[in-house]
């Protein structure tokens, strides 16, 4: 049988017949086999109510998972809870269990469960409300976000056993208003956090101060209550939820959930132009795979990371297949698409009627849609952890399953792509926040005195809370009486404060294609290199050609556009360094780890043509200067490492090295491309030696600076593979960049560079 056209009896056949085909073998760098796993149990707790038990064996659950009984048991116990298993594990057991435990032996009792988005928060609701009406107990289930209407907030507050919410609600519209929330707060046993690692970075780093106030307003109310947290799989679980929560918790990781065959294969597409490092491009290759699998009938999910490459493929792959499988079974789903066609979408995954969806990682948390059995990744997506989310989302039963990994040119997806070991043999990534933040603590403080006036004694956070009660006094926010200090400014202070960015000066961004929308909203010190005039901004996947930007009131107004190309905007950056808090010497290098002030002007952009990377055209910006304190890190090459090189071949040497670690760092921080920034600099005015400089790219900083300074030697390690080991000749953009910007030597001057400082041994 020829896989082209023959078709399998199963996937295991088709498999095999795959192995046997060298034009796409050539291409599978790993194929890695995880073998299948039984489920390991314990019977349903003695404790637990009998109508309890009914409902569950009604749902043919006779017994619990290992992992789900060890919850329990800690959460009856009086523990503070985190779970961490993988994927379609049956988290959510952890923490329905004992919560409808308490509830059935205390109806007065309360929970709050909180998910970051709406669509989790709707599946948990239908999920809680089936097991309720099949006890016949009245336990009351609500979703209180955006969309829910005023009529029904009412009886939300009033009557509510379980409240699931988001964070942004929880900071804007119920902890403000907790004076209408007195049942709740009374009353509440359990508050639930699921999706864990999805809080990390700015993000995080404000919703742990949310918790710090729902914690104070608890306390008011004379409640104390449990937090039972569920996560996906990350490398500081139980860190990372003792520093949101501000408690210690007991960790339960031991997995008793049973997985079919597991089958992940890394595909590298071809090489097209072996002097320039141009691979075939990956949207055509997943088509290919993607194709191929449908055609064979396998229920098949196919991740990309942006709207405008979903839309792409949902277009080949209705084509490919259209004569094959009927029209319609293939779909999309991303965040642009409106709840009643999502929920649909969901709906015919599950029954099977869908047999194909192309989503953007809006599908990776762990909202329901049944068992599929293939996954086709376009691109790497990011970190581990979110790679094995979306990779969970095939064969979730005991069935086999296949996911292929399709590498784009990116250094890090070539890295990931040529280096399985590290993948398959590296726990997934820390999540990092926080929380003592000045910026961001202080605009919690400003909440939590509206919300309840500070006493003297009292603490938030680590950071001295009478220095910023009183810096608060002097800008007439709060008002001191006696040993407590009282909120007196008319505005309400958690509207104006985003939980995503850290300073919040945000500028708007306005469509102006139909009448005149919110698209979204960009931090200051991003603005003057994404949204200058003329700069194409690209929000979900739709491009959109800024056509002016008021500096003055933050706001961008844009256009829809469908051009080839986007847009890259140099700055000139004035790099000063405050203090250095710690510093090593390893080699010929010297690391060091510090608070910088960083200077950023914005000078020209260029336009770059979306295929080829080739530059077609550029334009000036004129825009003020903005300054940025932060945290960095930054490590200097001894003169014994330097000696021998001019200007010029030292300028590409750290050019090229810059840019292959800004793109592997992230391997190390589950963070964003762009939160982490790099300057290389020929001779720093701070160590008078070649210097590359990391900042955080947030007021204050966040933590990923000093992540990288503590895994530095690994670091240069892994630049020093990556660009060795890439089949170019003299720089691409899969490792030190392209030859126009590194020169014809980059690629071996940063290597040699690197070794004679003693980082590539």
């Amino acid at each position: 049988m020829n896989q082209w056209t023959g078709r399998a009896r199963d996937l295991e056949e088709w498999l095999e017949e795959l192995k046997k085909e060298p034009e796409l073998m050539d291409n599978v760098t790993h194929w890695h086999t995880i073998p299948p796993r039984d489920a390991r149990t314990s019977p349903l707790p003695n404790d637990l109510a009998p109508e309890l038990k009914e409902a569950l064996r009604s749902r043919g659950i006779e017994d619990l998972y290992v992992h789900q009984a060890k919850s329990y048991g800690a959460v009856r116990a009086g523990d503070h809870v985190v779970a961490v298993t993988p994927t379609a594990s049956g988290k959510t057991m952890c923490y329905n269990l004992p919560v409808l435990q308490s509830l059935l032996e205390n109806s007065d009792g309360r929970a709050l469960y909180m998910f970051p988005t709406k669509a989790l928060a709707q599946d948990q609701v239908a999920e809680l409300q089936k097991l309720a009406d099949i006890m016949e107990v009245d336990i009351k289930t609500h979703t209180y976000d955006g969309d829910t209407p005023p009529t029904v907030r009412t009886a939300i507050r009033n009557a509510g056993h379980i409240v699931v919410t988001n964070p942004d609600m929880l900071h804007s519209a119920i902890l403000p208003h907790h004076t209408k929330w007195v049942k709740l707060f009374e009353n509440i046993r359990y508050i639930v956090i699921d999706e864990l690692h999805a809080y990390r970075g700015v993000f995080g780093s404000h919703v742990a101060n949310v918790i710090r106030r729902l914690k104070r307003i608890c306390r008011f109310y004379g409640s104390s209550p449990q937090f039972i947290c569920a996560s996906a799989t990350i490398d500081n679980p139980k860190e990372h939820a003792e520093r949101l929560i501000g408690e210690s918790v007991t960790l339960v990781n031991d997995n008793g959930a049973p997985m079919g065959e597991k089958h992940f294969i890394f595909y590298n597409p071809p090489v097209v132009n072996q002097q320039l490092g141009i691979r075939r491009s990956s949207v055509l290759e997943t088509r290919k795979l993607a194709g191929m699998l449908l055609r064979q009938g396998v229920q098949t999910i196919v991740f990309a990371r942006s709207r405008v490459r979903v839309e792409l493929l949902l277009t080949y792959l209705q084509e490919l297949v259209r004569d094959k499988i009927g029209d319609k079974t293939i779909r999309g789903y991303r965040g642009g698409y409106l709840p009643k066609l999502r929920r649909e979408i969901e709906k015919g995954l599950r029954s099977g009627e869908i047999r194909g969806v192309v989503s953007t990682n809006a599908l990776e948390l762990g909202i329901d849609i049944g068992q599929l059995q293939a996954c086709v990744l376009n691109g790497y997506p990011g970190t581990v952890a979110s790679t094995w989310q979306q990779s969970g989302r095939a064969g979730r039963r005991k069935t086999s399953s296949v996911t292929f990994m399709v590498a784009s040119s990116n250094p890090l997806d070539q890295y990931i792509i040529q280096n399985p070991d590290y993948f398959f043999n590296r726990p997934p990534e820390r999540a990092l926040i926080h929380p003592d933040n000045l910026l961001i603590l202080i605009d919690h403080v400003k909440c939590a005195a509206y919300e309840l006036p500070f006493e003297l004694g009292e603490t938030f956070g680590s950071e001295n809370l009478e220095d910023m009660l009183e810096f608060l006094v002097d800008e007439k926010v709060l008002h001191r009486t006696g040993s407590r200090w009282y909120w007196m400014e008319q505005s309400f202070p958690a509207h104006g404060i985003s939980l995503r960015s850290a300073a919040q000066e945000n500028f708007i961004i306005i469509d102006m294609t139909e009448g005149s929308r919110v698209l979204g909203e960009v931090d200051r010190f991003s603005a003057p290199t994404l949204i200058h005039d003329e700069a194409i901004y690209i929000h979900e996947g739709v491009q959109y050609q800024v056509e002016k930007l008021d500096y003055h009131e933050k706001k961008a107004y844009v256009r829809e556009v469908d051009v080839d190309y986007y847009t890259d905007a140099n700055m000139a950056v004035e790099l000063k360094v405050l203090h250095a808090d710690k510093e090593k010497t390893s080699g010929e290098i010297v690391r060091t780890y510090g608070e910088v002030t960083v200077n950023a002007k914005a000078t020209i952009f260029k336009k770059i043509r979306l295929r080829t990377h080739e530059n077609i055209g550029s334009g000036p910006i004129h825009l003020p200067e903005e300054e940025l304190h932060t945290s960095g890190y930054w490590f200097s090459f001894s003169e014994e490492a330097a000696k021998g090189k001019g200007t010029n071949e030292m300028q590409c040497a750290l050019l090229g090295l810059a840019n292959v670690l800004v793109h592997i760092a992230p391997v190390y921080l589950m963070c964003d491309p762009l939160d982490i920034r790099v300057v290389p600099q020929v001779k720093a005015i701070h160590t008078q030696r070649p210097t590359i400089y990391f900042y955080d790219r947030y007021p204050g900083g966040i933590g990923l600076s000093e992540r990288l300074y503590e895994v530095h030697d690994e670091l240069l390690g892994r630049a020093h593979r990556l660009i060795s080991n890439c089949t170019c000749l003299s720089g691409c953009p899969a490792c030190v960049g392209p030859i126009e910007e590194v020169g014809l030597l980059g690629k071996a001057q940063a290597l040699q560079l690197l070794e004679e400082a003693g980082a590539g041994r």
